[in-house]
Formats: structure tokens, sequence, C-alpha cells
């Protein structure tokens, strides 16, 4: 495939880890990069000895960029891709499309109308943990799929040291930012595209989401602290339901567990692209085997495809990240090139993007919320060995 061009919007924290991840995709120039920073950005810039962009409009009137990476804050995804597509740019965006729903539906709605793509993080359904999963799931390794329980506890963020966080080329981690948008919307994401892509449409979403430690987050000075957990039942049109939990109180722990009839799937962490799946199958022990079962691990799909990153600085959020970050954007340039659907379709991201801010903002008092959107089923990977069928 022909080299797609690309431009970086936003030289923030997740930045390096786009350009870093970029490496592993020889088919992605990037043609520079912009942020509302002119600091920042020369700065960026000259870490990674990548051209700049003096303003936003710089970037549209470039003929030969056919996709704009999003890379803000998330509360400028909505306005940044709308003046994208509107210039006749395919859009990447970071998660979510829009803190509001109405403005992603809009997104959606300009994409279509202009003939342009719009996809948005995360990809890590693309993964060779989530195709191999998905491959069990198709050949029924566990029967008949009963529930989900899925974890997305980022440990207890106060107590680290979050305010020295920088990414490698010497950015700070917008704690602040991250605190008032909450950890709903920037981690629900990560397993909810997981359970998209295996069970389809969800119908409904129960939720429960509280800041428990508001008075912490103020005295920080984040004016407004989101919920800092969330807990929420999925109902799928398939008849799957799934809880799952966000927080940055609990303790670490992000694993996925598939619960079957004939067995179960799990996982340990969906930011490791080819985190171990295990299986146990069931047997006739009993109560015995609950507590001592027999498990094996399945053979993973694909080859080592992500570059795995010593780090994103020496005083990072992650120490590694053994994430593709780059995945969805090669995605949408290969769909670009082929005139086909994106496999992180745009109806596929509003149907994902709705679910989160269902869930984050539900509330103290919870509330049960009846999903509107719905997506064609996702294509598996041609390397998964998943039938396409």
């Amino acid at each position: 495939m022909k080299h797609t061009r690309i431009a970086l919007v936003g030289c923030g924290y997740v930045a390096d880890l786009y350009v870093g991840t970029m490496r592993a995709h020889p088919e992605l120039e990037i043609t520079g990069v912009m942020d509302c920073d002119a600091e920042r950005s020369a700065r960026f810039a000259a870490y990674y000895g990548l051209p700049t962009y003096s303003s936003l409009d710089d970037v549209l009137k470039d003929p030969s960029t056919s996709i704009v990476a999003n890379l803000t804050n998330p509360r400028n995804h909505y306005e940044i891709s709308r003046r994208c597509l509107e210039a006749g740019k395919n859009v990447y965006s970071e998660k979510p499309l829009s803190v509001r729903l109405s403005d992603a539906e809009h997104l959606v709605e300009l994409a279509k109308r202009n003939g342009l793509h719009i996809a948005s993080a995360p990809c890590g359904a693309l993964s060779e943990t989530a195709q191999t999963m998905w491959k069990a799931l198709r050949q029924n390794e566990i029967g008949k799929v009963l529930m989900v329980r899925a974890e997305l506890d980022d440990g207890f963020i106060a107590a680290t040291r979050y305010r020295q966080w920088k990414s490698r080329s010497g950015t700070p981690w917008p704690w602040k930012d991250e605190l008032t948008v909450g950890c709903t919307l920037e981690h629900a994401g990560y397993y909810l595209t997981w359970l998209a892509v295996f069970f389809g449409r969800a119908e409904s979403v129960t939720a429960f989401s509280f800041c428990s430690m508001r008075e912490k987050w103020l005295a920080d000075g984040v004016e407004d602290p989101a919920p800092d957990h969330s807990v929420a039942c999925v109902r799928y049109e398939s008849g799957v339901v799934a809880r799952l939990t966000c927080s940055i109180v609990a303790p670490l722990d992000c694993t996925l567990t598939i619960i079957g009839q004939d067995g179960i799937l799990r996982t340990d962490d969906c930011w490791d692209y080819r985190s171990p799946i295990y299986i146990q199958r069931r047997d006739f022990f009993g109560r015995v085997a609950n507590k001592y079962p027999l498990v094996s691990r399945l053979p993973m799909v694909g080859e080592h495809r992500y570059p795995l990153l010593k780090g994103n600085g020496a005083n990072s959020y992650r120490k590694t990240h053994k994430m593709d970050f780059a995945r969805g954007v090669a995605e949408l340039a290969e769909a670009i090139a082929g005139r086909r659907e994106c496999r992180l379709s745009a109806q596929f991201c509003l149907h994902v993007n709705e679910l989160v801010l269902a869930i984050h903002n539900a509330g103290g008092d919870g509330s049960t919320y009846r999903v509107r959107s719905s997506f064609e089923p996702m294509k598996p990977m041609s390397w998964s060995g998943v039938s396409d069928k």
C-alpha cells in the first residue's frame, strides 16, 4: 500500500505514543504536527524531527494530507473534528468522539454527507488478544456465553506522583484535564469496543457513577472533578449481560472474564495487545474444580505486531505501553485506500461513545438508559484466522 499522509493535531501526552507506534507502520507518513501551544508544538517536533504547522488552518489547507489525527483534549474533539470534516479531511480521533452525544451524532452525519471517514480510539479490538478471544468465541470454545465481567480499575491514582509524570518528549500528564474528564470517558471504551465486536449491539445500560475522592481533587485545584468510579451492567441484544467497572480508586485490575456454559475465557490486561488468554473448561469435579481449576493457555493469532516501547518517559503514567496506538490509524488508512468501510466505522464508534456517556452520566442515584445507536458487525482482521461468516 502506498504511503498515507497524516497530520497530528495536538502534541500533548498521548501524541508520543502515536508517534512511537507509527514506526511499526511504514505505510503511514506524518506530514507535520500542530498544537495550540506553539512552544509545545515546537518542542515535540524537534524531539521527533517532524515538520510543524503554524495553525489548524494550515493543516486543513495542505492538499497532501489525507487523515488528521485529532489528539487534543476530549472537550475539543468535536470542534477540531468538525472543522476537519468540513475541510474534506478524514479524521481519526482520540477517545471519545465527543463528550456530548448530539455532537458525536453530528460528526457521524457530517462525515457521511461529505463522503469521508471518521473513526476513533481505542483500537484494542484490533489487537492480537481481542482477535484471539473472538476466534475462541466464534469456535464455541466455552459454549453459550452467559455473562461477562470487565474490570478497568487503574489503581489508587491519588497515592501516586501523578503531578510529576511526563511523556518521552517532556509533556506533563494533563492530570487536571484527566480528573475533569473522568476515568469512565477515558477508559470504558477499552473493553466496550471488544464487547461490541464479540456480542453486537447493546440495547440498555444500567449504571452508577460517583466521585468518592471529590474533596481531594478539589483541594488539588480540580474545579469540577468527574466521577472517579462507575459500575455498569450492559445488556446486549444477543442475550449476553456484561458488568463493567471503571475506577481510579480501586486496586489495579484490568481483567476480562467471559463465562460460558462449557467454560471460562480470561485475559489480564486490555492495555497489552498480546495479553495471554486462558481457558478453563467445565468438568465434573464440582466445587473443588472452582477452587483449583484446570486452566490452559490459548495460542495467540497473528504476529508480534506492536513495537514494545520502553515507556513514555522516566516518570510516566505507565512504564511500558504494550499497545499499538497507531493500529487504528493504519486501519483507517487501509480502508480509505481500499475504498471499503473502516472496521472502526463511524457508527461503531458512535455506539461505543453512547454507551460510555450513558455510564459516565448515570450519577449517584443510578439509572437505566435505552441505547438508540446501532452498527454493522465488524469484520475480523485478515491475519486473525477468525471466520468472516
